[in-house]
């Protein structure tokens, strides 16, 4: 790895790694890509190298990036499809997708027989953040590792050290929490306030002034008075996160309720079907359950 150029392996070019992708490329790294989807890699197809496997991706990088949709298609690429495998010794993996604590730190074991580092270093912050170079990164693993791609982190947004392997998806189960929670929360103060008459976007900025503002309220709280749903998030993969959430807990012997109930919502909102629908979308879930839409005083009808 040289100190300024170290040469990147990135797979997953979705919603938010192609922008990421984009970021890396003009700060000079060069790259190398991989995606299920080979179409995806199609924009780049002129400043990177294009790898037709995990193992034809990996095997020459320094740092390997993964951004995929959940923990089995990490497994899938990098285990069955032989990505940790082809590993050199002295790479660092970095698992930026958002997966379970346990698998990390299987993931972290198999690259430590193959003399690589690793990282779980899920991100919060969207597609807005990927593009901005804004994302929140929640770092597990060794503080050594964090240091030797710091550079490459801050091409990306800010990274915190959380602790060990599994400490950064911990975090990001705990933001999800909060983001998934939130926008329940958002979803029934808006709605309301509007049934009974108020203006939604006029509390919304009136909320904003006060102890309930929040990023959640600023961004999606404009999304649901827009009806703005296009997918920056999709539901899908918040009601993933919620899964991951409450499995955890069990783990840990606790009790979340309102975890429980925010994903017992999602999973009604994605079998009415809006699977992929933004996650401020938890809105139209509400609006069926009560009849009622955002802004509207009129009934529905339910179906």
């Amino acid at each position: 790895m040289t100190e300024n150029h170290p040469h990147i392996a990135f797979l997953g070019v979705g919603l938010m790694g192609a922008p990421m992708v984009r970021n890396l490329l003009n700060a000079g790294y060069p790259v190398t890509l991989w995606n299920r989807t080979a179409s995806k890699c199609e924009p780049f197809v002129n400043e990177v190298t294009i790898a037709d496997s995990p193992e034809d991706a990996v095997h020459r990088a320094d740092i390997v990036i993964t951004m995929l949709e959940n923990g089995d298609v990490v497994e899938d690429v990098m285990v069955a499809q032989g990505g940790i495998a082809a590993l050199k010794a002295g790479a660092v993996y970095i698992d930026m997708s958002s997966v379970q604590p346990s698998l990390a730190r299987r993931h972290a074991a198999l690259a430590k027989e193959q003399g690589a580092g690793y990282l779980d270093a899920p991100v919060s912050g969207g597609t807005v953040g990927a593009e901005q170079a804004t994302l929140s990164i929640m770092a597990g693993g060794s503080g050594a590792d964090v240091e030797r791609v710091r550079p490459v982190f801050e091409v990306l947004g800010k990274c915190t050290p959380i602790g060990p392997v599994g400490a950064g998806q911990l975090a990001k189960l705990a933001n999800q929490a909060i983001v998934g929670i939130t926008i329940g929360a958002v979803s029934e103060a808006l709605l309301l306030a509007a049934k009974g008459g108020a203006d939604p976007a006029a509390v919304r900025e009136a909320l904003m002034g006060g102890f309930a503002g929040s990023r959640i309220l600023e961004l999606h709280g404009q999304r649901m008075i827009d009806r703005d749903f296009s997918p920056g998030a999709p539901a899908r993969i918040q009601l993933k996160d919620l899964r991951m959430i409450l499995d955890e807990a069990r783990s840990e012997g606790l009790t979340l309720p309102l975890s429980q109930q925010v994903h017992n919502e999602y999973q009604s909102l994605i079998a009415n079907g809006h699977s992929d629908v933004d996650h401020s979308g938890l809105l139209l879930e509400l609006e069926h359950l009560n009849g009622a839409l955002l802004g509207s005083s009129s009934a529905i009808k339910r179906k």
